[in-house]
């Protein structure tokens, strides 16, 4: 098997970029590619797309190559732009394209560009590679504003733009770790915000149908994916008092069968688990069908919700079982695959219904 070819996070471009720019300012030749150091203590050597000067600042930039992740800013221009200033060391603005921080729960203060804490280490010292002067450094990219909304910036609280993000310096394919790192920054905002009652959702389904139906925070409602897991055990460290978890019972059933990674591929269908419930609850079987919102659509309205009900107690049940030892009220909602409210269980007043 041909091993995944690794690549370089935008902290790394950054920090290339940044040291292009200050070579540049410092009255050196435009470089065709530059070194810089990474986290663990190796160099890494980047192209340079170019560097010039632009009136009183230069600007370089870097086209981000993330190997074989499918990572959303690959083939993406990373652009620095370096000034000189005075007494303040290396100080980082945010340019068109990335992000500033609004709420807290974050690495950051809000008001700081999203470039993390990492990358401003690498950044720091691929610029004093070069000069000791004080400066401003000024990470853009292009197209970034329109990129973030794919991710989970916006409701994370950062706006404008993409993070500047890297833990390694490296990109490595399809990182689990990376995903988790991602999932767990909603929770630390939420608690950061003091929200008390969050709500847990798969997905974009699960989070239009809560604002939907609830008069929500967007700091209020957290995306699981199909980290279930991994989420309920930061929430249970959490200063929660009471979780809901609203979504599709095309992925919430699988809780109900203590699978708490819902991914199709490391997890079994939702049909039969939904099957069997409806057999107990509405004494028959219900037609074949490949898919749980095929189940659902058979049946009768009143049918649909006695089947939904019950769905959601018994995954209600599964996760104050997981949770167990955690003050948390636990409350479900199902919805369908158009938002709609098929079911719910458990203690719904805290959170503000719709109408």
């Amino acid at each position: 098997m041909t091993r995944a070819r690794e690549g370089y996070s935008t902290g790394t471009c950054a920090a290339a970029a940044a040291k292009a720019a200050a070579a540049v300012l410092s009255g050196h030749p435009a470089p065709g590619d530059v070194d810089v150091l990474l986290p663990d203590g190796s160099r890494a050597r980047l192209a340079v797309a170019y560097a010039r000067c632009v009136g009183d600042m230069a600007e370089a930039a870097v086209r981000k190559d993330a190997g074989d992740d499918p990572d959303i800013t690959d083939g993406k221009t990373v652009v620095a732009a370096v000034r000189w200033s005075a007494g303040t060391d290396v100080a980082f603005a945010a340019g068109d394209g990335v992000g500033t921080i609004t709420r807290p729960g974050l690495q950051l203060a809000p008001g700081e560009p999203a470039i993390n804490p990492v990358p401003r280490r690498m950044i720091r010292h691929a610029v004093r590679d070069v000069t000791d002067r004080d400066v401003i450094v000024t990470v853009s990219i292009p197209g970034g504003k329109q990129l973030a909304e794919k991710t989970f910036n916006p409701r994370l609280g950062i706006v404008g733009g993409l993070s500047i993000l890297g833990t390694t310096g490296r990109v490595r394919p399809f990182s689990h770790p990376a995903l988790q790192a991602a999932l767990k920054c909603g929770v630390d905002v939420a608690a950061a915000c003091g929200i008390a009652s969050p709500v847990l959702v798969p997905g974009h389904v699960g989070e239009r149908a809560a604002h939907r139906h609830f008069e929500l925070l967007s700091e209020q409602v957290i995306e699981v994916s199909n980290e279930w897991g991994y989420m309920l055990s930061l929430v249970a460290q959490a200063p929660f008092r009471a979780i809901l978890a609203l979504g599709h019972p095309g992925k919430l059933a699988k809780l109900a069968e203590r699978e708490w990674d819902t991914h199709s591929s490391r997890s079994g269908s939702a049909v039969p688990a939904v099957a069997r419930v409806a057999e107990a609850v509405l004494g028959r079987t219900l037609p074949d069908s490949p898919t749980v919102e095929g189940l659902f659509a058979a049946l009768a309205p009143d049918e649909s919700r006695r089947l939904a009900d019950a769905l959601a107690a018994r995954v209600c049940e599964q996760i104050a079982a997981f949770l167990h030892g955690a003050r948390h009220g636990v409350a479900v909602v199902l919805v369908n695959m158009r938002g709609e409210w098929l079911g719910s269980h458990g203690d719904l007043r805290p959170w503000h219904k719709r109408g």
